[in-house]
C-alpha cells in the first residue's frame, strides 16, 4: 500500500522516497524571499510542480541570465550588469557629486530615480538595524558608508530611510557616526500624502507634518 504525505490540506502519495524532501527545499528557498510567508510560498511550489512543463524553462532560463548578467553595484549597491559595476549612477559625471542619498534596499534607489526628483549619487544599505532579525551594524553597508564619505566628501547626506522603529534607529546610528565628520545630515520630509487629508492621517503622521512644516 502506497503512503501519503500532506502538503497544504492536499494529501500527496509518496511513492517514491525522497520527492518531500525535494519539496521542502523548493518551498523553504521560495519563504526566503521578501513577502512570501510559508503558505504562500508552498502555493507557488505546488503551481510550479503542476505546470512544471510551462513555468519551469522560463524560470529558470531567466534566473540563470541574472545570475550572469546583473549584481549589486559595488559602490553604491544599486542593481547593475556585471560589466558595469561601478554602475552608472555612480560613474556619470552629470550627476551632483556634493549629495549622497542614504536607502535601504536597491529597489529604493529605482524608487527615487524614477520620481527624477534627485541627482546625486546613492548609497543602499541592504536593510536596517533589527535586532529581532539579528541585523546590526556588521550586516550593513554602514563601514562602507563612512568610507564614501571620507573618501569623496559629500556635503550632505540625506537619510531616506522608513519611520518605523527600525528606520529610526538606523538614521540615529548613522546621524551619530557622522557627527565627527562635519557633514550635512538630513531626513527625508514626513507628512500628509498628496491627495490626503487629516481625517484620514493617524496621529504620528499628523505630529511629523506638523513638525516639518515649511513657509507658505
Amino acid at each position: 500500500m502506497k503512503s501519503s504525505a500532506r502538503v497544504g490540506n492536499a494529501q500527496l502519495p509518496t511513492s517514491k522516497k525522497g520527492w518531500m524532501e525535494v519539496f521542502n527545499r523548493l518551498t523553504a528557498s521560495l519563504g526566503r524571499l521578501p513577502g512570501i510567508g510559508r503558505r504562500s510560498a508552498e502555493r507557488i511550489a505546488m503551481r510550479l510542480v503542476r505546470d512544471g512543463d510551462d513555468l519551469l524553462p522560463g524560470l529558470m532560463q531567466a534566473l540563470e541570465d541574472v545570475r550572469q548578467s546583473l549584481c549589486c553595484c559595488s559602490k553604491c549597491g544599486s542593481i547593475t550588469a556585471v560589466g558595469e559595476n561601478p554602475c552608472s549612477l555612480c560613474t556619470a559625471e552629470g550627476r551632483d557629486k556634493a549629495l549622497l542619498c542614504v536607502v535601504e534596499e536597491p529597489n529604493d534607489i529605482l524608487t527615487i530615480e524614477r520620481s527624477g526628483a534627485f541627482h546625486g549619487r546613492y548609497h543602499a544599505l541592504m536593510g536596517k538595524l533589527s535586532p529581532a532579525r539579528g541585523e546590526g551594524p556588521a550586516e550593513l553597508r554602514l563601514k562602507a558608508l563612512l568610507a564614501r564619505v571620507d573618501d569623496e566628501k559629500f556635503e550632505e547626506v540625506i537619510l531616506a530611510l522608513s519611520t518605523d522603529v527600525e528606520g529610526d534607529a538606523t538614521a540615529s546610528y548613522i546621524i551619530e557616526a557622522l557627527k565627527p565628520r562635519r557633514v550635512r545630515v538630513s531626513r527625508l520630509a514626513f507628512g500628509l500624502p498628496v491627495g490626503s487629508g487629516i481625517a484620514y492621517s493617524d496621529a504620528e503622521t499628523l505630529a511629523k507634518a506638523l513638525k516639518g512644516r515649511q513657509e507658505a
